[in-house]
């Protein structure tokens, strides 16, 4: 290994440039994709595999580049050059040790720091892809930014990690504010009531998680265990629901310039390895473990549809397996699934007798629509899509599903 050289950005080009064959350049994904350094590559190289975990806007997408994920963002969605691997998250890290083998890694970190950087905003498989590229005696290529938070836990590298870097100055994207309708608001307010005081708590990204985290502001001792969090904590934490001495644990971030102040050099927030706070079970070990996921459909049998629309993929099995069965399995915990009952686009009922689709996850402790909550677990079939149908399914729907839970034999007991 060379020690690290600090250099620009079409100085770095053209040592990728000189690359041999096809090589596989894993990214850092989500919001903290290093754009400058990616530029720089996607002008050297004719030909590559780019691997991203949920690409964002903005990453090349030409003849020549082969798009690699096994959670598909909207910067590879419907894409006819998409090479899309199966894989629960907390198995992710595993492909790079045979089914895509990097011969590059290009991280976005911090600015140097007593001879170390931080993955900041994005751990999640790449302490795995760094390993396995050392392995194979390849690069590591880092973008340093002035305005990346240097959180701590499984993303500090040595200098001596990486070969080259290139140093930035440039805001990290985010999201978006999320608006709340009405019915995401009746959603979190359901989700929230399920939720007991000293749970943990794992959510994802959307209209309907942050309503939940709304509705849980009243709480206290709350621990969060989560694959990501955004900026709910902040409301959680200034308003005492937090567990002061517990430390909130990830392996991605996902939110606004405030949220990436305050998780800078806190002591509090850990951002571990995809291996970690996806692994069912770590996931168990967790008290009144509550997951909350959202789904494309769920049907009469319990099962949920997350990844695939018309056969397509969508986006892929993410964390969702991984947490349902970690909260099952944790004292007290409850594994729920979060929708609206209608999807207001497709014009059709989100509840449905029985998916057509792959199926993500199955036997969650409970489906919460604007119309009510459903108890699943622990119940008989005849129980469960019964209450499928009078708690969480739009009116309109009912009197169909219950013919077709009729002749799907779920009604016999």
């Amino acid at each position: 290994m060379c020690p690290m050289r600090s250099l620009g950005p079409q100085q770095v080009g053209q040592i990728l440039g000189a690359l041999p064959g096809i090589p596989r350049v894993v990214i850092s994904g989500n919001f903290a994709t290093p754009h400058v350094v990616l530029a720089a590559l996607d002008a050297a190289l004719p030909r590559y595999r780019l691997f991203a975990l949920n690409a964002q806007s903005g990453i090349p997408d030409r003849d020549g580049v082969v798009l690699e994920t096994c959670f598909v963002g909207p910067g590879m969605r419907r894409r006819p050059n998409l090479r899309y691997l199966p894989a629960r998250l907390s198995l992710a890290p595993t492909l790079f040790r045979h089914a895509a083998e990097p011969d590059v890694v290009v991280v976005h970190t911090s600015r140097p720091h007593e001879g170390t950087v931080s993955l900041g905003i994005e751990v999640n498989i790449l302490p795995a892809a760094i390993e396995a590229v050392r392995r194979r005696g390849g690069l590591v290529v880092a973008q340093a930014n002035e305005q990346m938070p240097y959180t701590f836990g499984d993303g500090v590298l040595g200098l001596d990690d990486i070969d080259y870097l290139v140093e930035v100055d440039e805001p990290l994207p985010g999201p978006g504010p999320v608006t709340l309708d009405d019915e995401s608001r009746l959603i979190g307010e359901r989700v929230a009531g399920l939720v007991g005081d000293g749970s943990t708590v794992q959510m994802g990204i959307g209209a309907i998680p942050d309503a939940a985290l709304r509705g849980m502001l009243g709480k206290r001792g709350l621990r969060i265990w989560s694959e990501m969090f955004s900026d709910g904590v902040l409301d959680l934490d200034a308003q005492g629901a937090l567990d002061p001495e517990a430390p909130l644990v990830a392996s991605f971030l996902f939110g606004s310039d405030a949220l990436y102040r305050w998780v800078h050099r806190n002591s509090r927030v850990r951002v571990k390895r995809t291996e970690k706070t996806n692994d069912p079970s770590v996931i168990a070990k967790n008290p009144q473990l509550v997951s909350i996921n959202s789904a494309l459909q769920v049907d009469l049998f319990g099962q949920a549809n997350a990844s695939r629309i018309n056969a397509r993929i969508h986006s892929g099995f993410g964390g969702q397996t991984d947490f349902i069965v970690g909260a099952l399995h944790s004292p007290g915990g409850q594994a729920i699934l979060a929708l609206r009952s209608w999807h207001p686009k497709a014009d059709v009922s989100t509840v449905v007798p029985l998916i057509d689709e792959p199926v993500t996850s199955f036997q969650p402790s409970a489906v919460v629509t604007e119309n009510g909550v459903a108890s699943l677990w622990g119940y008989s079939q005849a129980e469960q899509a019964a209450s499928m149908i009078e708690q969480a399914a739009h009116p309109r729907v009912r009197d169909e599903l219950w013919e077709e839970a009729r002749a799907l034999g779920l009604l016999d007991g």
